[in-house]
């Protein structure tokens, strides 16, 4: 699976028709007798920064979209039972976000009180025409205060294939519920194209995952232990958010249009290298990535302390694996690049291994702040940005998923599974990497200024020749 920006999708031109989760009952599940249950801390903040956006007149939103390919003449009915088999299993999709006393509350509708409204769109005629309206149809009907929280629907052609795309507001998805997505649809669609029954493994409930998160930590205090991790981040840091040390040209009190990039770091080949060099050094792919971006900032004129966000997933291996919901938390990451070579100029294995040591000794320490939301420790340890509707300025964030690892991966060169992410605006900078049969790839999301373009221009370029000069450290580790 890829990620870069709607805009650039290959998409060919069809018939669109779309569907909108609606529900059989009279009443609004938050005003009818539906189960009402706290929600989870992240999407009490992305409800909370909506509403505070839309007060002050300067409306932020943001959503994930999902779009793949289905072969042959489409099966009408069967693509329908999909979307609605896909509401009926997760319950998050059904969910309802209303304030009640001051808290959100998440009501679902029960799985028989729901059914699907089909549109037919019309025909598009070019490929400029077909992203434009995708793209304003995703910005219309997603949104966290509205329910439905997601829209769907199909670019369908003559004999095939099939473009289907589906995009959620963030409150009720995350990255790697894209990947359970296309899965599913794909095995139910097949499935009943074929009149069987599908199969599919057992899921767990986000709804039931973010009221146990909120009974846990909603009495948690500032001086509670469990913080220490986060404390000791912020005291040697200077603050709870680590810095982007790079010049962006923002200021931190404005929001800017985001510029949306992505390109392709390594080839297949390289990133193979690359992944191998890692293990040898006794480190792991996302560990050697770090350390080269720790390593190109620092060569760039950043600190010789690197110091991150990163989101991690917080599924584990059991039925909250294949389900849906914004199982992420953040966590800080620290670790030294004083002392180690600048890699183009020729690192070994030994080298590497040093580096990948200390990142993985800062990984392992900051797993045990994984217990700990996030967004929980926002609100202790820097209560003075918690209600502001973004991050006080330009925060250093790393993200890497392998999207080789999601099920079904092994059909994503038929499928063509691509992850879209958009946001209104920003006022500092994301990227994230996304390994797949293809290679590395790297798409961002900053704000539009010309140091910014320039800044992060150079700073993939650094960082391409780092992990090429890293896939190539193949000197002997020296004991």
């Amino acid at each position: 699976m890829r990620q870069f920006a709607l805009d650039r999708l290959d998409v060919e031109p069809g018939r669109v028709i779309r569907w909108r989760l609606a529900s059989t009952a009279a009443e609004h599940a938050c005003e009818g007798g539906a189960e009402r249950r706290q929600a989870s801390f992240n999407q009490v903040k992305h409800f909370s920064t909506i509403e505070e956006s839309r007060r002050a007149g300067e409306p932020f939103a943001s959503w994930l979209a999902l779009t793949f390919e289905i072969e042959g003449q489409l099966d009408h009915a069967a693509l329908e039972s999909s979307f609605l088999s896909l509401a009926r299993r997760h319950e998050v999709l059904r969910c309802e976000f209303r304030r009640l006393a001051g808290d959100l509350s998440a009501a679902t509708y029960p799985v028989d009180e729901v059914r699907l409204e089909a549109e037919d769109v019309g025909e598009f005629g070019s490929q400029e025409e077909l992203r434009a309206f995708l793209s304003e149809s995703f910005r219309q009907e997603t949104d966290a205060l509205v329910w439905p929280l997601y829209t769907m629907g199909a670019v369908v052609r003559e004999g095939g294939p099939t473009t289907v795309y589906l995009a959620f507001d963030h409150i009720v998805a995350d990255g790697i519920s894209m990947l359970n997505v296309v899965h599913e649809i794909q095995v139910v669609y097949a499935s009943l194209h074929r009149g069987e029954e599908p199969h599919l493994p057992e899921v767990g409930s986000y709804a039931e995952f973010a009221h146990e998160q909120r009974r846990r930590f909603a009495s948690l205090r500032i001086e509670d232990p469990c913080l220490d991790g986060w404390r000791s981040f912020a005291e040697r840091g200077g603050g709870f958010f680590p810095r982007f040390p790079l010049d962006l040209g923002v200021d931190p009190e404005l929001m800017y249009p985001p510029v949306h990039e992505s390109a392709l770091l390594l080839g297949a080949r390289d990133t193979e290298a690359l992944d191998l060099r890692c293990r040898e050094a006794g480190g792991r792919m996302f560990m050697g990535l770090l350390a080269g971006v720790a390593v190109s900032l620092r060569d760039l004129g950043g600190p010789e302390t690197y110091r991150a966000l990163m989101p991690v997933s917080e599924r584990g291996g059991g039925a909250l694996r294949n389900s849906l919901g914004w199982y992420v938390n953040t966590l800080p990451i620290e670790f030294p690049v004083a002392g180690f070579p600048s890699f183009p100029h020729g690192p070994d294995l030994s080298d590497l291994a040093r580096l990948l040591g200390d990142v993985r000794e800062s990984f392992t320490a900051t797993t045990e702040n994984l217990q700990v939301p996030f967004v929980r420790a926002w609100e202790l340890l820097a209560p003075q940005h918690f209600t502001a509707r973004s991050w006080p300025f330009p925060v250093n964030f790393f993200s890497y998923i392998d999207t080789r690892k999601g099920p079904g991966s092994e059909h994503h060169p038929r499928w063509k599974p691509v992850l879209h992410v958009w946001s209104s605006a920003t006022n500092g900078t994301n990227s994230w990497f996304v390994r797949d049969a293809e290679g590395l790839h790297i798409d961002s999301i900053y704000a539009d200024t010309p140091q910014a373009r320039a800044t992060m221009a150079s700073l993939q370029h650094v960082l391409g020749e780092t992990l090429l000069a890293m896939a190539a450290a193949d000197v002997p580790v020296r004991v």
